[in-house]
This record gives structure tokens, sequence and C-alpha cells, in this order.
């Protein structure tokens, strides 16, 4: 299952597909006894979309049978046993991918010439991701960072390594100076190649950086690149060869206490916003301003949900979930939205906006 949605998987997500582009999202649960659900919540939308597939006279019989196998093999691939919050199935004739996200999602299908991307860009903006790159003599290793968790992340040359013959530790040993390790000129290459690796990724992919290993690592990597200028350095050696825990355990207080600064920071924006009167607040006033293009920041609370129908006026409705026409994901409308226009978007924890309703935004004009 995927979680780390870059720029470039976002574009390919979106780009048109042969009808049906396929969509099946479900709620998920991580812990019992809501997750005995989840097996028969997921069997019976699958079998939805395929009903739809069968019913609809724009889909010729060979790209049903396609898709519906797509929607199998997908199903097959869903790992419940690590499920997080909210599922997403996309099915495509000759594609699929199923995506695990840390935030609910309601439980749908959508046939389409595109795929649905609002829910997976609302998840990834709530994530607040990051990247971890561990560095040591011989490995560096580069890891996904999320709200709660680090994993592992291949591609883009990561991780490279060092072998036996260009990597002699018996004889850095035998030197007995660990910092000299790291003035060994294959050393200082291999680091410079690491920096050249995960400068690229950041071009494609950009996010917070915290670099961990030994301090002389850390030094020489400094020496030999530039893109630790602004990363956090983390002193902490042995996670290059380390485990995701381990990881996280290093990392994670650093995340929260940034998670504190950002959601600080977030709130005095708010308050000088009100005091110059470019400040919105609620969901029917932002889902305005958002479609204007007006939001400059916009402030959600993490587990902020709303069901509206919008019938055409200048206002939304409050609806009842389940309801004919309801729109279940408005909030996560309007994430990507003011993403698409560049807005900066922030989650923040319950309570934080106070009177808002669980949602408010700093205005452009």
């Amino acid at each position: 299952m995927e979680h780390a949605l870059s720029p470039a998987t976002l574009s390919e997500l979106r780009r048109p597909r042969a009808y049906p582009a396929v969509s099946v999202l479900t709620p998920t649960h991580r812990r019992e006894p809501e997750n005995t659900q989840d097996p028969v919540r997921l069997r019976n939308v699958v079998a939805e979309a395929k009903k739809q597939l069968e019913t609809d006279p724009a889909v010729p019989r060979e790209r049903r049978i396609d898709v519906a196998r797509q929607l199998d093999q997908a199903l097959a691939e869903v790992d419940l046993a690590h499920a997080e919050d909210g599922l997403v199935i996309f099915a495509a004739p000759g594609e699929h991918q199923v995506w695990s996200l840390a935030r609910a999602v309601p439980e749908r299908v959508v046939l389409s010439d595109t795929f649905l991307t609002r829910n997976l860009v609302s998840a990834q903006a709530s994530e607040r991701p990051f990247w971890v790159l561990s560095v040591s003599a011989d490995r560096a290793t580069l890891w996904n960072g999320g709200v709660d968790r680090v994993t592992e992340h291949r591609g883009g040359g990561f991780p490279p390594t060092r072998t036996r013959q260009n990597f002699d530790a018996e004889r850095l040993e035998r030197i007995g100076d660990m910092p000299s390790t790291f003035r060994d000129e294959d050393t200082r290459h291999f680091l410079r190649d690491t920096d050249t690796a995960m400068a690229k990724l950041l071009r494609e992919d950009p996010r917070p950086l915290y670099v961990t290993g030994e301090t002389a690592a850390l030094s020489a990597l400094a020496d030999v690149g530039s893109l630790t200028k602004d990363a956090v350095h983390v002193p902490h050696g042995g996670l290059a060869h380390g485990t995701p825990d381990a990881v996280w355990q290093a990392v994670g207080p650093l995340i929260a206490a940034e998670a504190r600064k950002s959601t600080d920071a977030v709130t005095r924006e708010l308050e000088s916003a009100r005091g110059r009167r470019a400040f919105a607040a609620g969901v029917d006033e932002i889902w305005q301003s958002a479609r204007e293009g007006r939001l400059r920041l916009l402030a959600v609370e993490e587990n902020y949900r709303v069901t509206v129908r919008d019938e055409g006026g200048d206002h939304l409705i409050p609806a009842e979930s389940g309801d004919l026409d309801a729109r279940e994901d408005i909030v996560d409308e309007i994430v990507e939205q003011c993403l698409e226009t560049g807005a900066d978007v922030r989650f923040v924890p319950d309570g934080t906006l106070g009177g808002a309703d669980g949602i408010a935004g700093v205005l452009r004009y």
C-alpha cells in the first residue's frame, strides 16, 4: 500500500484516463473493536464499484472485465493489519493503486475519467511530511516521515552504500580515530554523492529535512555539500543501519516541538488578521473565499468534518451524512482548492481555533 504522495505522483494520478477511472474510498480503523468491520465494508464497497461498472452502458465489455480484474488485484494487496484511518483504491484499464491514509475518508465510489485525489491531498497536508537522512561512512538511508511514523524511502539513488572494495571498515577501525573516517577522501566523495541525490529529491518533493549521524559525519556532510544548511541536525549515530522505530524515537520530540511552534505561529497570524479585517471563519465563508482564490493561509482543526449540500446558491446547506447529493468531504475539497491556488494549509490540534468552528483563514485581499 502507498503512503507518500510526491508532487510527481500527484500529477500522474490527476492525468485523464480512459473511462472509467474508478475511485473507491472507505474509512478504516487502527484498533479493535472498530477494525473488525473493515474487511466486510471493504468487500462491500468494491462490490458496489463492480456493480456500477456492470450497469454503466458507457463501459465496453472488455474494459469492464479489465477494470474489475484491477479491482480484484487491488483488493488482494490491501493489508488491513496495518490500516490507518482511510483507504483509497484507484483502478483503470491496465492499472490499479492502493493508498492508506492517516485521515478519514467518506465511503464512496466514483466513476470518471480522472481519479478522485482530493482526499489524498488533504491527508498528505495533514501529515506534515518530512525527510530524515541518516548518514554513516558506508550507507545513507532516507526515511519518509509522517504524523506518527517513518518508513524507509527507496528510489532516486537511495540507499547509497559502499562495498567492501571501496570501504575497508577494519582498516579504518585500526586507525582508531573515528573522525578520521570522515576525513578519508573516498568517504567524502560518498557523502558528496549522497548530498547530490538528496538535493535532487528535495527539488522534486520539497519538505523539511532532518539529518542524523555522528557529529563527525554531520560535519563532513556540511563541508562537502550544500543541502544541510537549512536542515535540522540530529547528532545520533547508527540510524543509517537502524529501524524505523529507532529513527522515530530520535526525531519524534523535534517533530512535536516544530508542530507546537507552527501552531503558535498560525494562532498569532489569525489574530493579526482579525485586527486588519483579513480574517475568515466557518465552512461557508471559507468555501467561498477558497473558490475565489482569496485565501493566503488556511487553518483546519485536525478532526474537523462537516457534511453539506451545495444547491448552486451563495451558501452551503448543512446536511446529514448519507443524504442525497451530500458532500461529505467538503473540508478536503477546500484544502485541495487552497493548495491549488498557492495557499499555505496548516492542520492544528482540535480546539485551537476557538469560536471559529474548526476552520479559519487569512485573506489575501
